[in-house]
């Protein structure tokens, strides 16, 4: 008799342990906090991909971020997730002077940390398991090249988050890249306010033949209506980083000459597979993931308008 029962508690061990993995996970909550404003579309799209994230691994996501670019409000937001004790942690890190203190005390709480977006130079250093994102400068140089192959001499590289090392980034990388004059033009995040900067820019200087902004729906769009306004369609290459369906559309008119993409829709979902497995299983990419850059010239841009304007690209 004693043998059964003892041959019961270990069949009753082995199963709940065999369950304790699955019931983790499926309790598992991963916070999710980013630089990403309430206005800027390409944020939905990282917040669509962190949602199918959650859904296909079942487990529990919670995104946040502040009103307005504001490191100090995300690192509080920071702060917050990490005494929540989650089981995983992603951030964007357009700061690291800024956010790095906040993510190191995720790291030394033991909460596995992943970074998106921006960050990928000082990921490894503040101590996250991986960057899911693209290589900014790089992607800078690329859009710079293009835009000179195009025939470009003279640039505008238009900043719509002044403050953000990734689009500084960005701006030197163009810089290298395009290998003629490039002046940065610090705009805000209101569309009307890029307009008038960059029609009142081009208008100033004769010269500019080129436009690169660093935002699709934020900076991009309204560079376009700029250009336009100014009777400097085709005369002016607007070119942008990331994607709208907006944009795309001037891409395919041939209005725009092209847009760089960096799948924002998969660094908001895969460091949440990335994150839901570890918790599961232990289990994590060995490496940064690069998920860009690609050129969606005019040719490409009207098969993706139509996942753009679903939130997927």
């Amino acid at each position: 008799m004693r043998s059964i029962i003892t041959g019961l508690a270990a069949a009753a061990a082995l199963a709940l342990a065999a369950a304790t993995p699955a019931a983790a996970q499926q309790n598992a909550r991963i916070i999710v906090v980013s630089h990403g404003q309430a206005n800027d579309p390409f944020w939905s799209v990282v917040k669509n991909g962190v949602a199918a994230g959650g859904q296909d691994m079942k487990v529990q996501v919670d995104y946040r971020a502040p009103e307005t670019f504001d490191m100090v409000a995300m690192a509080q937001l920071i702060d917050a997730a990490v005494n929540q004790k989650p089981a995983g942690l992603i951030v964007s890190i357009p700061d690291a002077s800024a956010l790095g203190p906040s993510i190191q005390k995720a790291v030394a709480a033991g909460i596995p940390v992943i970074s998106m977006n921006s960050g990928s130079d000082v990921s490894k250093k503040l101590g996250a398991q991986l960057h899911v994102g693209q290589d900014e400068v790089e992607a800078g140089r690329i859009a710079g090249a293009k835009l000179k192959e195009m025939g470009g001499k003279v640039g505008l590289c238009v900043n719509q988050e002044v403050g953000n090392v990734s689009l500084d980034l960005r701006c030197k990388g163009f810089t290298e890249g395009f290998g003629g004059k490039v002046t940065v033009l610090p705009v805000t995040n209101d569309p009307a306010d890029v307009r008038a900067k960059v029609k009142a820019a081009i208008s100033a200087d004769a010269s500019v033949d080129t436009v690169l902004a660093l935002g699709a729906g934020t900076a991009g769009e309204p560079s376009v209506a700029a250009v336009k306004e100014a009777g400097k369609t085709g005369a002016i290459r607007v070119a942008t980083f990331d994607m709208s369906a907006g944009f795309l559309k001037s891409v395919a008119a041939g209005e725009a000459v092209f847009a760089i993409d960096q799948q924002q829709y998969l660094q908001g979902y895969l460091p949440v597979v990335f994150l839901a497995n570890y918790a599961k299983y232990g289990l994590m990419p060995g490496g940064n993931v690069p998920s860009g850059p690609n050129l969606i010239t005019k040719e490409k841009a009207s098969q993706v308008i139509d996942l753009s304007a679903k939130g997927i690209r």
